[in-house]
Formats: C-alpha cells, structure tokens, sequence
C-alpha cells in the first residue's frame, strides 16, 4: 500500500523579533484533516520531524476557540491521539523518498522556528521534486521551501507559483508586527516565488507542475484532495 509521508516541524515555540517564545507547534487541524483523508483514501502514513522528535500540537488549535467549541476541540484531541503515527516520527535525514509516494508539510507557527534553515528539510524537498512526485504544503509549511535556497540564492523552487499564509493573515492573527520576518514576504524576495493570495482566511490552493500548495489552515482538506488527485 502507497505510503504518504507527513514532515512536522519539531518546534514548541515560535521566536518573535524581541525575543519572546511564542507557544507555537504545528496545527492541528492542518495535519489531522489531511491526516483523514489520506486514511480514507487508503494510504499509509509516516512522519518525520528535525531530529525524529515527537511533534507538539498548537494547544490553540485544539482550543474550543478554534474548533467551533468545546465539543468541536474534543473531536480534535481525539483525532490527535489516534493518529498514532505522527506521534512516532523518524529523523528527516532517515527518510528513503523511494518509500513514499507523497510528502505533506503542515504548518502553525513551529514551521517559522526551525524549517526555514533546516538543511536536512531543504535537501529532502529539492530531492523531492526532482523525483517528478508530488509534494504538498499548508499555511506556514512553506516556510520550509527557504531551506533550499543555495548559496548563490537561487532554488529548485524559484518561479514556481504558490501560497501559503499571507500578510494579511499574520496581521489578523495578531503577530505580523512582532515577528522577525512574514513568509509572503521572504517567499516572494528570498525564494523568488509567484506568490498567489485570496481572501484572508478563504481555502486557497495552488497548483504548479507537481508542487501543491495551501495559503491557511481552511485550505489543508482542499490541498490534501488535491494531493490524492495528483497521485491518481
């Protein structure tokens, strides 16, 4: 059975620009949405972290804040304990990309912390997409696209049309002027990306030869269908 291979950051924080420790992770609705529809569709699923350490969930996206309340955030924690295999990760650098079929990056603020410099991170995507497989990422996840950028500033990825969380969302979500950086902004200057936006907080997804990817975490089940229409 084709087996789809989730890389989640390792972070616990996000560290803003004076220095506070945002608690940060991934979200969750990002992966274990996804997480679902690759299940039913009949893949198997792997992960892998920086470092093979067990990722961290956002507690905000398990919060009834974010999960249209409380009942809403105990479907979540459910769906986190049972994906059982995101609990379980190997190191990134231990991954055979001839074992899967498929790579699939969420994002929440824990992607910002240590995806964009992670050289493991970054030869896997470039190796990735020189396979001609398909490889997918939500939200913040293109964060770990800057990984690949050489040292004359070029990347596989230069050109390529893509999204991934806006701006326009980083200030709604009330830490645009605290952060160190905002990824539209160093995918369009530093990755030299067709950067594409929508509304904030509307599903967006971009497709460009096989890489797929989503603007923000309403975006991850389209992206992930996409994903399972791109392996068909």
């Amino acid at each position: 059975m084709a087996k789809i291979l989730f890389v989640i950051t390792a972070a616990d924080h996000w560290t803003l620009a004076d220095g506070t420790r945002q608690p940060a992770g991934f979200w969750a609705e990002e992966a274990l949405s996804p997480y679902q529809v690759f299940k039913e569709a009949g893949y198997e699923i792997a992960a892998a972290t920086p470092g093979g350490v067990p990722p961290t969930a956002d507690a905000l996206s398990l919060s009834p804040e974010f999960n249209g309340g409380e009942a809403g955030a105990e479907r979540m924690r459910t769906a986190l304990r049972e994906a059982t295999e995101l609990a379980h990760p190997m190191r990134i650098e231990d991954v055979d990309i001839d074992d899967y079929a498929a790579v699939f990056y969420p994002g929440g603020w824990g992607p910002m912390e240590d995806l964009p410099d992670n050289a493991e991170s970054g030869k896997l995507l470039s190796e990735w997409l020189a396979s001609g497989k398909p490889l997918s990422l939500v939200c913040h996840g293109p964060a770990a696209l800057l990984a690949t950028i050489g040292p004359d500033g070029t990347s596989p990825f230069t050109d390529y049309r893509l999204t991934g969380l806006s701006n326009a969302e980083e200030k709604q979500n009330g830490l645009a002027d605290r952060a160190k950086w905002l990824l539209q902004d160093r995918l369009v200057n530093d990755l030299g990306a067709d950067y594409r936006e929508a509304e904030p907080f509307t599903p967006h997804v971009e497709v460009d030869r096989t890489l797929l990817t989503g603007q923000n975490p309403g975006s991850a089940v389209p992206l992930a269908q996409e994903l399972i229409k791109a392996l068909s």
